[in-house]
């Protein structure tokens, strides 16, 4: 079992590296450009700074990846996604593919060049502040239940 704990731990390490990041830029980037940028400068500031974050984010989503599905395999608990009392391991699952499907497709392929090329800067900051207040939300309430599920509490028996 030294295999799944190693597994476990760089699969937490990885997600404090994902979700902080998530929360650093939510709760301190956003707010600073929004008061230290003119409107029309806001995301071309945001985009210089959030380049920087990109790398680290898709490095962490990709070992979060490997390392739960690894867990999933070697521990064979595929018959958990049966069963509602685990929704925390599909929450984890979702929000896994939603980031993945951001960070390698969406954004890099679609939607930087949509929301950069804008010809309402203001709406296209608006609309990222949005996404990413829902991202964190559904990233923390799926931390807490994982924690919360894998310690036995339970919900949904």
């Amino acid at each position: 079992m030294d295999d799944v704990t190693i597994a476990l731990a760089l699969h937490v390490a990885f997600v404090v590296l994902w979700i902080g990041g998530v929360a650093f830029v939510t709760t301190v980037l956003l707010p600073a450009v929004r008061r230290l940028e003119a409107p029309h400068e806001r995301m071309q500031m945001f985009d210089r700074i959030e380049r920087r974050f990109a790398w680290q984010a898709r490095i962490s989503t990709a070992i979060v990846g490997l390392t739960g599905f690894y867990m999933l395999y070697r521990l064979d608990m595929w018959d958990r996604f049966r069963h509602a009392a685990y929704w925390w391991i599909d929450a984890m699952v979702a929000v896994w593919l939603v980031f993945t499907l951001m960070l390698f497709i969406v954004e890099p392929l679609h939607l930087h060049r949509r929301l950069f090329g804008q010809s309402e800067p203001e709406l296209a900051f608006r609309r990222v502040e949005w996404l990413h207040r829902m991202l964190l939300l559904i990233s923390l309430v799926t931390v807490l239940g994982a924690v919360m599920g894998s310690h036995g509490l339970l919900l949904f028996e």
